[in-house]
């Protein structure tokens, strides 16, 4: 019974939190996901991932395995999913890159939080990133046929976490007027991330989704597996171990319905896919922490 409390506890708030924007928008009112999407992704994240890494107490051999972890898992879920998209003739331009990332950032970070605290939140940070980076090169060459390496350079995220893990590595921090400052931005991400992932679904206009809840179990055993499987190969500690497994096994994002819209995709098949993977999480995601913790 403590377990299940100790559970509910750490989910119940980034559900609830996408009820309020789910709710918001079927009551009719404005919400410009657009405006707030952008202002998370430019502003408020790199903060979050700035000081969260700067103030994080890892050691850098456990940070690089960390990341080499996450990128090993990654190409892992690549390769299984690659394997089923062309045994059950999937359109990989499709169905691949949903199925590769999870939404590590609306989810994945607040999740990381609520259940390992801080420590899990500069872990999960680190998956985030090399998410981030996979996406904008690897995950829109999937999509549209063409790599965006100078999109990566741009993004604030990715600036934000070099620098961060250059001050981690070198024990700097920055003056403390600007860390409360930028501390409190980066405080805004993670309700306003979970409030836009509400609105975002509850504006999805899916189709197929017998075929969408099937592939997003396929997903889900995938992506737990794999990650399961290499934070063991990589011997991660508890925190790094949960947390990854956590951010692999996340659903599917919203980012890849709006890749799909705009490459030509079948974007409604991924709707499909986003709402069914979010609502499938419900059920999967405290299952999966009540074994990790």
């Amino acid at each position: 019974m403590a377990l299940i409390l100790t559970v509910l506890e750490i989910v119940a708030p980034v559900f609830l939190l996408a009820t309020v924007g789910f709710t918001w928008v079927k009551l009719g009112f404005e919400y410009r996901i657009q405006f707030v999407t952008q202002l998370a992704m430019t502003l408020s994240v790199p903060c979050l991932i700035f000081v969260s890494l700067m103030q994080a107490e890892m050691d850098p051999s456990a940070l690089t395995a960390l990341t080499l972890a996450s990128f090993a898992a990654y190409l892992g879920v690549t390769l299984v999913v690659w394997l089923c998209c062309k045994i059950g003739r999937l359109n990989t331009r499709t169905y691949m890159a949903p199925l590769i990332f999870g939404n590590t950032g609306n989810l994945g970070l607040p999740l990381a939080l609520f259940a390992f605290g801080e420590a899990g939140l500069s872990n999960a940070i680190v998956v985030f990133a090399v998410m981030a980076i996979l996406s904008f090169t690897f995950g829109i060459w999937l999509v549209s046929g063409e790599g965006a390496l100078g999109k990566v350079v741009r993004e604030p995220l990715v600036g934000a976490t070099l620098l961060g893990a250059l001050f981690l590595w070198q024990g700097w921090e920055t003056p403390l007027f600007l860390t409360n400052t930028l501390s409190l931005i980066g405080q805004i991400a993670i309700p306003i991330m979970l409030i836009t992932l509400g609105v975002a679904v509850a504006r999805l206009s899916p189709r197929g989704l017998g075929k969408a809840a099937f592939l997003s179990l396929i997903k889900l055993i995938i992506c737990t597996a794999v990650a399961w499987i290499v934070a063991d190969y990589f011997a991660l500690g508890h925190i790094a171990f949960g947390v990854l497994v956590i951010q692999i096994a996340t659903p599917v994002a919203v980012t890849s319905y709006l890749l799909a819209e705009k490459y030509g995709a079948d974007s409604d098949a991924v709707a499909g896919l986003v709402v069914t993977s979010t609502l499938m999480a419900v059920g999967a995601l405290p299952l999966i922490l009540a074994v990790l913790l």
